[in-house]
Parts: C-alpha cells; structure tokens; sequence
C-alpha cells in the first residue's frame, strides 16, 4: 500500500501512524537539509512530541538547497511529506512507524522564493541546519570561515542566494528591514561548538555583502548549541523491499536507524521552542560536555574503525566489531587518548557510555557501511580526531594511536585496498588527498602536508614518529596485522 493520507487509516493496522491532525499543525521550523538523519532524529522527536499533545505551532517545513536535494523532493511530495522510520536492533523485529512532521517541502533551485517566503514569515521562529561538516566554509586547522568563489559571487549586488547561508543571509535581511523579529538559528551537525561556528559563518557571510547586517546578526540572533546522536545509515532497496514484504508499506524513501537517539541543547530560544522535554531532548546550559563527549568518543571511534576496517577487508561496521583486535584498539583509543581530554559530563556515566558505543557499533541489523564513514574524512577527522591528537601533545601524552588512525586514513587515500581492489575515495578534497598518499611510500610526511587540515603535525616527532611506523607497518604486514601489533608496541 503507496504511503499517502488516504491510505493511513488502512495502514494503521500494521503499522503506528500519527494520531494527530496533521491539518491542524502550524509550521513553525524550517529545516535547511533534510536527509536521513534529520528524518531519524529532530522530526521523530517533534512527531513524538505532538502524538503526546496533539497538534502544535511547531511542524516542519523543509529545505532542500543542492540541486543533488531533487531525489528527497520527488520521494517527499509524492507522500505529502510523509515517510516511515524503522528502528533495527539485533535480535528483534524492526519497528516502524509512519512520521507527519514535516508538512511541507521546498527545493529551492525550482522557486528560491517560496524558501525565502517561509524563512521570513512571522510564524517561522526557528531555522535548524544539517548541512554537514563541510558546509560551513571553514579552514580545518584555524576554525575560521573561508570566502570561497562561490561565496564571493554570491555576495555580489544582485546575486539571488543559492547556498544555505545566502537564504539565510537574504532572509534575515528582509525580516530586519519589515521589524519582524529574527528566528533562532540551531546547527544540527556534528561541530565542535557547532552553534557558535554558525553564528561565525553567517555573521562573516552576511557581512562580506552588507557589515552592518553582519554585526545586527552577531547581536540580534540566538545560536544555540546542540548535540546529537543517532546512527542512521543510508537507505537501501533491501530496507524499502523488507517495510513492503514485512508490512505492507511502499514507500519511496524511508530511513532506517538504531533505536539509541540523544538531543542536548542549549535553551536559548528567544523566540519561543516546542515542549521537547516531554519526549526526552535535554535543554541544558552549557552542550560543550556533551558535545565533546560525542565527538570524541563515538565520532572519532567511528574513524578509528572505519579506514582501517576497510583496508583489512571489512565492508560494515559490525562486521569489524566482531573482530577483537579491532574492538581492543578502538576501546584503548576512547579509554587511553580521548577519555583524558573531557570534562565531567553531567548525567552521563563515562564507562557505561563506551561500553553501549561498542554495543551499537556492533549492531548488525544496522548495516552501517565503512564506506559511508569513511566519507568526507577530510571534514571530520580534522574536527572528530584532531583536537585530542591537539589537546594530549599539549600536555605531553601518548598520541600513539590516533597516529595510527590517521595512517589508516592516509593509506586508504591511496585508493586501492589490501586485496588489490580499487578505493572510491569519496571527498570534496579527494584530487590533493590522492595526490598527496601517492607520494607517501617515499615521502611519509606527504599526506600531512596541508596545513590547512594537520596544522604543524608534521614538525611534531611526538605525532610523526608514531605515525611514520604505522604507515610503514601498513604497508608491510597490513591493517589487521597492524591493530593486532599496536597493544603490543604501546
């Protein structure tokens, strides 16, 4: 049965579907990047949030701004914005259950308007984001924005925005000039400080085509925090085949996910929030604790993995966390290296939290792919990785193996695994990466080479001397070898 409106009372017998009235909802967020993750995560909360309270002012219009966003447009109408998600756990059946947040969605290469209409209407008091590490035009090594030629061209007098940020620019703009009041703008991605790297993206972006925009930004809007977690792999047509055999369901894109979900942030909300407490969301003052936490440990874990699985000849996630040496290497780099670089996290039981990340690696219902975690290394080992290899140097400390890590990702950038089979080295810097790890068996600094992601790593002996054995190991005896050795060597 096709996922419509019509269709839901019918397929309520199989499946939960909103008990709400989604003609009553009142959108009062527009969501700038709607994938999977958003569909498993914000929208599950607020969908939970109003089958508790029944309708409310805070549905969700979405965005898509990459013409590469068609794909989500044409799934989302053709189901009133209605999709399914599917929680998998070992051991269990999957659970699915119909999501009616989202009332609305909107790509902006076909009416840029219409994004621009929502953005500044009055009912609209909170714009979140998930546009990914690399959207947000920074320099990995400084942590500051970076005006690209896009950028430039799209600042120029009469340049229609075609990037988040320029709608968001455009946007705030008009809402200024009418007295209207700016809505709060919340980053969903996975960034350090991902709110305060946001407020420093637009306020610079805004400022490059008008400075007193920029500074009324920096001062006028609200930028809360946030972290989240929940492991969502892309959709296949195995998990489309499955909800259709299994529950009778056709539909065009739904998400698959893990049943673990967290959402921390800051509650600086000037504007107004939905009740999110109601259904779980923590609103705290200070997300840092908790931010670092996820990053530290589950993202960074999760590149401790994924190169070196690959290389080794892993393709899934569980698959490589069935293997002990590689389940000991990542636990001795969360309890050895990232561990000691983190604050006391309120709430939250440090041990125990380490123990579930392996426990949700290890999901095999999941079927989370190294290659998607390898993915755009060169946006998230810089911000995942980095800052503990940064923080343990400082204090003088042991770095070994997160040397390793970033061997891992240095080999694999070669793009060829251990079996001889060809590497689809997906990355936006993907012509320097694979330029610079062919140099390496006889240059071993040259993967290290730009600044711009490594900083000074390549005159640090405490970092090179670690990482230049790995790389030689890597190429000598293997991956698997070599995480089996690496205990051992420490």
């Amino acid at each position: 049965m096709k996922l419509t409106p019509a269709n839901l009372s019918a397929i309520a017998a199989r499946v939960p579907v909103p008990g709400y009235g989604r003609s009553k909802l009142r959108a009062g967020i527009v969501h700038l990047g709607v994938g999977g993750f958003h569909r498993a995560h914000q929208a599950m909360y607020l969908d939970a949030l109003f089958r508790e309270s029944g309708a409310g002012g805070f549905a969700i219009v979405g965005v898509g701004v990459r013409p590469e966003d068609e794909p989500m447009r044409d799934a989302l109408r053709g189901q009133s914005t209605l999709y399914t998600l599917v929680e998998k756990e070992a051991d269990r059946p999957p659970r699915p259950r119909v999501i009616g947040s989202m009332i609305d969605y909107l790509f902006a290469p076909d009416d840029p308007e219409a994004v621009l209409t929502a953005l500044t209407d009055p009912a609209t008091r909170i714009v979140s984001l998930t546009i990914t590490e690399g959207g947000y035009h920074l320099n990995q090594s400084t942590g500051e924005f970076e005006a690209d030629a896009a950028v430039l061209a799209e600042v120029r007098d009469g340049a229609r925005p075609t990037s988040t940020f320029g709608f968001l620019t455009e946007a705030l703009a008009r809402r200024r000039a009418a007295g209207i009041e700016p809505f709060t703008i919340m980053s969903c991605d996975n960034l350090p400080q991902n709110g305060r790297v946001a407020q420093r993206t637009l306020s610079a972006f805004a400022g490059l085509k008008d400075e007193g925009l920029g500074e009324w930004i920096n001062r006028e809007v609200s930028f809360p925090g946030s972290m989240v977690d929940r492991i969502t792999p892309i959709t296949s047509d195995l998990d489309r085949r499955r909800l259709f055999e299994e529950f009778g369901v056709e539909d065009s894109w739904p998400v698959v996910c893990e049943p673990f979900c967290q959402w921390v942030v800051e509650d600086r909300f000037p504007s107004g929030r939905p009740a999110l407490e109601r259904v779980g969301v923590q609103f705290v003052d200070d997300v840092e604790p908790y931010e670092l936490m996820k990053l530290r440990l589950l993202n960074a874990g999760h590149q401790a993995l994924c190169h070196l699985g690959y290389l080794a000849g892993y393709r899934f996630a569980h698959e490589v966390c069935r293997d002990p040496s590689f389940v000991r290497f990542v636990r001795a780099y969360m309890e050895e290296e990232a561990t000691p670089t983190l604050e006391p996290v309120p709430g939250v039981d440090l041990p125990a939290y380490k123990t579930q990340l392996i426990e949700r690696f290890s999901n095999p219902e999941i079927s989370d792919t190294l290659a998607r975690l390898c993915a755009d290394a060169s946006d998230r080992i810089p911000k995942f990785l980095l800052p503990v290899v940064h923080a343990r140097l400082a204090a003088g400390e042991d770095v070994r193996r997160s040397a390793l890590v970033v061997a891992g990702w240095a080999t694999y950038a070669q793009g060829v695994d251990e079996r001889g089979e060809r590497i689809d080295v997906v990355d936006r810097r993907r012509t320097d990466l694979t330029n610079r790890a062919a140099r390496q068996r006889t240059d071993p600094l040259a993967f290290l080479e730009d600044e711009t992601l490594f900083g000074d790593l390549r005159h640090q002996p405490a970092f090179v001397e670690p990482y230049v054995k790995a790389l030689d190991s890597l190429h000598s005896v293997g991956a698997r070898a070599t995480v089996e050795q690496w205990e051992g060597r420490l």
